[in-house]
């Protein structure tokens, strides 16, 4: 019988801590050949160095612990194909943060940003709708969509969640007819989702359980530069060149499991804990928002909903809508439509919005990207 390694061992021949092997362990990504049952300790084989090592390598790319164990279940084609993929959303998104820092190092210099000219011919077209689920006796949802801004908001069930809802879109609303570069999106965004936390909590003080609380995503618009405020577990979506990106992370505590490799994105979809929220406008002033900016591109085309479509309504069929013919009006009469006929168990808030080119430079509202639907 081929002699087993302690976990001391065996840590340093895959250059891995024996605190990640308790890990992986933990995680079912690499289970100990022997465990003493007396003292628990951990033995390994050495034919489960090359596995270890794999992760260890895995881990070094930044590969989260849920896609790893997937590369670790696949076949080495297979599996060479997921890493490829991974590495390659990986350089999409440095580029992305790349362009983010460019404008950052430009604007800090003194040297402004070189989007504005450019930025003048693009404008939105848009429709929102707000509405009652099947099961649901009241609407604590709010959909917002104008020529600068689009927001939905889901308020957390009972008294004060409609209210909570409506007043963080309402504390955004101003940003509408402010003059607001695109270098100050994010500052002015984080101003306004501090208003609506101070709103929350005058509304919370009024309710019998001295509680209320809302989730909140919405994109202001400058230019072709987009300013994306998340909290909570609404979402936003974009869809170009065909293809859909959820480009919003829920904060929930499933999705925090899922982060850390304890579950999958199919197991945390019928989690009976889905739905806890880990952040949300609360009133407490403790609110910490995701902010980030994105470039527009004429024919992209956002989703805002809040998860009485996202969870009822697969990714796939969210695609097939969005991607169908119609306008924005249209398109969000289907996207309702599917949910309905998913059973609707929850409130249904959605923003379609489609980024145009428009045929000559606008002024006043339009020239930050605004056309009206």
């Amino acid at each position: 019988m081929r002699e087993l390694l302690t976990i001391g061992v065996f840590a340093r021949a895959a250059r891995l801590s024996p605190k990640a092997l308790r890990l992986y362990d933990e995680l079912g990504l690499l289970r100990p050949a022997a465990v003493d049952g007396e003292s628990g300790y951990r033995f390994y084989d050495p034919a489960q160095l090359e596995q270890a090592r794999l992760i260890a390598w895995l881990r070094r790319v930044g590969m989260p612990l849920a896609r790893i164990r997937r590369v670790c279940a696949l076949p080495a084609p297979a599996a060479a194909e997921e890493v490829a993929n991974y590495w390659e959303q990986v350089l999409a998104e440095t580029a992305a943060r790349g362009r983010l820092a460019t404008f950052l190092v430009d604007y800090l210099s003194g040297r402004g940003s070189a989007v504005e000219d450019a930025a003048t011919m693009l404008g939105i077209r848009y429709a929102a709708r707000s509405e009652l689920g099947l099961v649901r006796t009241s609407n604590e949802d709010t959909a917002y969509a104008g020529a600068r801004l689009l927001a939905v908001a889901d308020g957390v069930l009972g008294p004060g969640g409609d209210r909570a809802s409506t007043a963080a879109v309402d504390a955004l609303k101003p940003l509408e007819t402010l003059t607001v570069p695109a270098e100050d999106l994010l500052g002015a965004l984080a101003d306004a989702v501090g208003d609506a936390d101070r709103a929350i909590q005058n509304i919370a003080a009024s309710t019998p359980s001295g509680g209320a609380v809302t989730t909140l995503t919405a994109l202001l618009w400058s230019g072709s530069q987009l300013a994306l405020v998340h909290i909570g577990d609404t979402r936003a979506y974009l869809v170009r060149d065909g293809e859909l990106f959820q480009i919003t992370q829920d904060h929930t505590y499933v999705q925090s499991l899922v982060d850390e490799g304890r579950l999958t994105a199919e197991e945390a979809a019928s989690h009976p804990q889905r739905s806890l929220l880990v952040r949300a406008l609360t009133g407490t002033g403790g609110a910490r928002p995701d902010l980030s900016l994105h470039e527009a591109v004429a024919g992209d085309r956002y989703l805002l909903c809040s998860d009485g479509l996202s969870a009822v309504v697969p990714a796939g069929s969210l695609r097939e809508v969005l991607n169908g013919p119609g306008g924005p009006q249209q398109v969000l009469d289907g996207l309702v439509a599917l949910a309905y006929a998913a059973g609707a168990p929850d409130n249904i808030a959605c923003v379609v919005a489609d980024v145009v080119r428009l045929e000559t430079p606008a002024t006043g509202v339009g020239r930050d990207g605004g056309t009206g639907r």
